[in-house]
């Protein structure tokens, strides 16, 4: 997806964040990497970052992307894409629910402060539900494609965010805490809630298009077949049967956490066609095949 050269972009809720302190996660990153990856995209960041509670950076560790002022700038520079694509999220999400406080993405180098604890780049990129922040190191993208196997694009990048921004939505409505009953497996709860987040990155990506800017202006232009592609592709990457593959050789459905890579395909592809998050209701259905 391209946006349009000369959106304003300025507005988007974006920075760069410090208070990293070079934060040891253990190993070497490839493995580790594959590891961590199962947990990453949303579910407990307890489980995965530096202890329990913590603390974000103060307003003076952040700064701003002065530097990202168009789609232009967008189009060629993943940090201002990133800025980009908070803004299409937040103006879609505050016509689907106008309560729901918009979010921040922090985008750091090495590790972050946050207030679910510290988190280092193996982490990947993550929502906070104790600070209602996501945050990423951009760097990732550059895993995803080559360390998972993502075919990689633009709009991969912009779905990992978007299923983010999902998680954000979840903690909303309620349905973020849903993750943490019913263990691990194919059907539990920590799976729907994914999958329900990748159905409700679905539904930005039908109407994205339609998306504004600060000045009404339209921020991007239609959806191509290769869009469609590079997300479902990215999906695919972190789907965990295809993460298991790479780690062990074997598929292990007891301990699925974020769906297979079929099923997050199926749910981001439910929401994309309907462009409704109102069919990404998850949690309630029958079975977690049931995108159909």
């Amino acid at each position: 997806m391209t946006f349009r050269e000369n959106a304003n972009i300025s507005t988007g809720r974006a920075r760069r964040g410090g208070g990293g302190g070079g934060m040891a996660v253990g190993g070497g990153l490839g493995a580790l990497l594959l590891a961590l990856v199962v947990m990453l995209l949303g579910g407990d960041p307890g489980a995965i970052l530096g202890g329990g509670g913590g603390q974000a950076p103060s307003q003076g560790q952040y700064e701003d992307l002065d530097e990202c002022k168009t789609g232009a700038d967008a189009n060629e520079n993943v940090d201002c894409r990133i800025q980009a694509t908070m803004l299409s999220l937040e103006d879609y999400w505050t016509q689907v629910l106008p309560d729901a406080q918009p979010t921040t993405a922090t985008i750091f180098t090495g590790a972050v402060n946050t207030g679910c604890g510290q988190a280092s780049s193996q982490v990947g990129p993550f929502y906070c539900p104790v600070d209602e922040g996501i945050y990423l190191d951009s760097a990732f993208f550059d895993q995803l494609e080559g360390q998972l196997g993502a075919k990689g694009g633009n709009f991969g990048e912009m779905y990992v965010l978007a299923h983010e921004y999902g998680h954000h939505i979840q903690n909303y409505t309620g349905a973020l805490k849903a993750s943490q009953q019913g263990g691990t497996g194919p059907e539990s709860n920590a799976v729907r809630v994914e999958l329900q987040a990748d159905c409700f990155a679905g539904a930005w990506a039908g109407n994205a298009a339609k998306t504004k800017d600060s000045e009404g202006g339209a921020l991007l232009e239609k959806l191509t077949r290769e869009d469609i592609e590079s997300a479902l592709s990215a999906a695919s990457s972190v789907g965990d049967d295809s993460i298991q593959e790479k780690m062990t050789g074997q598929v292990q459905p007891h301990k699925w956490t974020h769906g297979s890579s079929e099923q997050r395909m199926g749910w981001f592809m439910k929401g994309y066609e309907t462009g409704d998050p109102r069919q990404c209701d998850v949690l309630r259905a029958n079975s977690v095949e049931d995108y159909n």
